[in-house]
């Protein structure tokens, strides 16, 4: 395989005039992380990554699922092979990803920030890869936090859990107040182990149970009934808000939600606290309250609320048992949620209690449906209130990209668009937001060069950048 530099300058920018979106308007624009998995104790403690696998591949359940696919052992993805050992073998799977988006991440993350960009990654070039990236990530450059000063980082909202101590974040709010470290990174309020979503079995009440043993301890309230843990969640917001959160984030398989469950809601959760299991319509009545809850909580407080709908998680149960979540045995989930979801937010909406909203959807089969249900919800208040968001997961790929990008253009305004993210566990993932804005300008240049868009750059640039950047500062207000 020949070895000759692949990410150019003009990587997926196919005409002038999105070359010069991109370079005068995109390339520059800081870096708003709105949603990511980042620990925030890495950054707070600044962490020094011994070698590439340690920041590259620990954690990456998307190389994990091409390696597995390529015929890979477990033992060099998860197991106890060494870290050199698990790097050359992702070496010699890497090549095999072509047209996968691993191809283009792969080769963007080494371009930027290690600057390898003259030799293909392959089980011939590993040692020289490794040995280089090895070198640099032992300079304070390639820290945590020099990598995302190298990357243009703005701000960072991390996903925590409601019984979090959020020490890490208050240390760096410290730090960011005092000037000792310019880079925001704020927490976001993520309730999903606070629903009962597994009570259906005597081991899933087992578990909630110790949850909520956790959550009455941060919350210092004795959860004894519906109403203590609502009051439970509602003080842990409150403490979210004192700490610098302005997001809360749920995740779905099925978004559902019933109106007026709180009489069944409060039997079913009586049922939980005796140690009883519950029925799937009895989760849905009691996580329907707390959702409200949820939604009621974030308008007074000025929140954008995100929903991510879609994934089915933890097929295999083999892979679930030997390595646990988020081992990259996840998929897209088929089936209906549209009249729940506009139920939801039409419940909120008619008592003014609806916050500004970001819906993520996983499920292409979807996007025009959801993409036509929030715009109903638009109440004059704020430009863009609820967003069509970003490709995600499975979707944060260069087809996936384009197809959100034209579904919000045909059901809203991509003018007015919060745009992209990362949603990674990984330091070396800020490039998939220069892989959007490439693709978000490549589009649009396209179209100025064929006459579908005006020829303006000082339009359509003032557009770019503002969907780059402007739109998320302004929306999410931090």
């Amino acid at each position: 395989m020949s070895t000759q530099r692949f990410i150019t300058e003009n990587f997926l920018l196919s005409t002038k005039s999105a070359e010069k979106l991109y370079f005068d308007y995109a390339k520059n624009e800081p870096i708003i992380d709105y949603h990511c998995h980042l620990s925030p104790r890495e950054i707070a403690e600044d962490r020094q990554f011994e070698n590439m696998t340690q920041i590259w591949l620990g954690g990456d359940h998307y190389k994990w699922r091409a390696m597995r696919a390529a015929g890979v052992d477990e033992f060099y993805i998860t197991g106890q092979a060494s870290d050199w050992e698990k790097f050359e073998r992702w070496a010699e799977i890497a090549p095999l990803t072509i047209r996968n988006p691993l191809f283009h991440w792969t080769m963007l993350e080494l371009d930027r920030p290690f600057g390898i960009n003259d030799r293909y990654f392959n089980k011939d070039t590993a040692k020289s890869v490794w040995d280089e990236c090895n070198s640099k990530l032992a300079t304070p450059e390639f820290s945590a936090r020099g990598i995302m000063r190298q990357m243009n980082v703005e701000t960072v909202c991390t996903t925590d859990d409601p019984a979090d101590t959020l020490e890490w974040h208050k240390k760096l709010a410290e730090e960011f107040k005092s000037g000792v470290f310019g880079i925001r990174v704020l927490p976001t309020f993520r309730p999903d182990a606070v629903f009962p979503r597994f009570c259906t079995s005597y081991e899933g009440v087992v578990a909630y149970l110790q949850y909520l043993t956790k959550l009455s301890a941060a919350a210092d309230v004795d959860i004894s009934n519906l109403g203590s843990l609502r009051a439970a969640f509602a003080k842990r917001h409150s403490y979210f808000h004192e700490v610098g959160a302005r997001l809360s984030d749920c995740g779905f398989e099925l978004f559902e939600w019933e109106p007026s469950t709180e009489t069944a809601a409060e039997k079913a959760f009586a049922k939980i606290l005796s140690g009883l299991k519950i029925s799937k319509e009895e989760t849905v009545a009691i996580s329907s309250v707390l959702l409200s809850d949820l939604g009621r909580l974030n308008s007074e407080r000025g929140w954008a609320s995100q929903l991510h709908i879609g994934a089915m998680r933890n097929n295999s149960s083999r892979v679930y048992q030997k390595i646990g979540p988020d081992a990259g045995c996840d998929s897209m989930v088929d089936g209906s949620y549209g009249k729940a979801l506009s139920r939801y937010f039409d419940d909120l909406d008619k008592v003014g209690r609806l916050p500004k909203t970001v819906v993520y959807n996983l499920n292409p089969s979807a996007n025009y449906l959801l993409a036509s249900l929030i715009a109903n919800f638009n109440d004059g208040s704020y430009p863009g209130k609820m967003q069509y968001g970003s490709g995600w997961w499975f979707l944060d790929q260069k087809n996936g990209i384009e197809e959100q990008l034209e579904t919000l253009s045909n059901m809203g305004l991509l003018s007015l668009f919060v745009g992209m993210l990362t949603d990674s566990r990984s330091f070396l993932s800020y490039t998939r937001h220069d892989y959007f804005r490439r693709i978000l300008c490549n589009l649009l240049g396209k179209e100025m060069e064929s006459g579908l868009l005006p020829n303006d750059f000082e339009w359509i640039g003032g557009i770019v950048r503002r969907i780059c950047y402007g739109n998320a500062k302004e929306y999410f207000q931090f």
